[in-house]
């Protein structure tokens, strides 16, 4: 009635079904917690603008970073929180279509909201790394040189210093 052939055939079949059985009842499976934990967001204020006073044409003024027209910055964020500094400096203020040039940048930054002392660096494009304090503070004081020309136009100047922080 059955050939050899299809009695194998038979046989296989069988197996493959058996063996599908076993296979599906070995199945098994684990979970595994999600958790995540975010820290208070970052932020930043400016609490002094870089202020040259008056200048004279031909007359090179500098602010260095203890002086009162230093430009001021506020970080707040997570107590002891890793930072990433970048600044966008002007290289140049501007009164209408004059300019008067800026530069020689520098930068003081502490955990303590005083200009005395710290940790010195040139503000730049690129980034600057510090650490919070203890209590999520970091203060930064920037200074720089302006270099009115001989025949530097008469008004006010103004230009932006932009500082921008990130958790790294």
């Amino acid at each position: 009635m059955f050939d050899v052939s299809t009695k194998w055939m038979v046989v296989a079949a069988i197996a493959l079904l058996t063996a599908n059985v076993h296979a599906a009842g070995a199945q098994t499976s684990a979970s595994a917690n999600v958790t995540a934990s975010v820290s208070q967001p970052l932020s930043v204020s400016a609490t002094n603008g870089l202020a040259f006073g008056t200048l004279f044409p031909g007359n090179t003024k500098t602010i260095a970073v203890n002086e009162a027209g230093a430009a001021a910055f506020s970080i707040s964020g997570a107590a002891s929180g890793n930072v990433s500094m970048t600044f966008g400096i002007p290289s140049t203020i501007t009164n209408g279509a004059n300019t008067l040039t800026v530069d020689t940048w520098t930068a003081r930054r502490n955990t303590t909201n005083s200009a005395s002392s710290g940790t010195d660096f040139t503000p730049s494009a690129t980034a600057t790394q510090a650490a919070l304090s203890g209590s999520g503070n970091l203060y930064v004081f920037v200074g720089a040189t302006a270099h009115p020309g001989s025949s530097q136009a008469a008004g006010a100047y103004t230009g932006t210093l932009t500082l921008t922080v990130v958790y790294f």
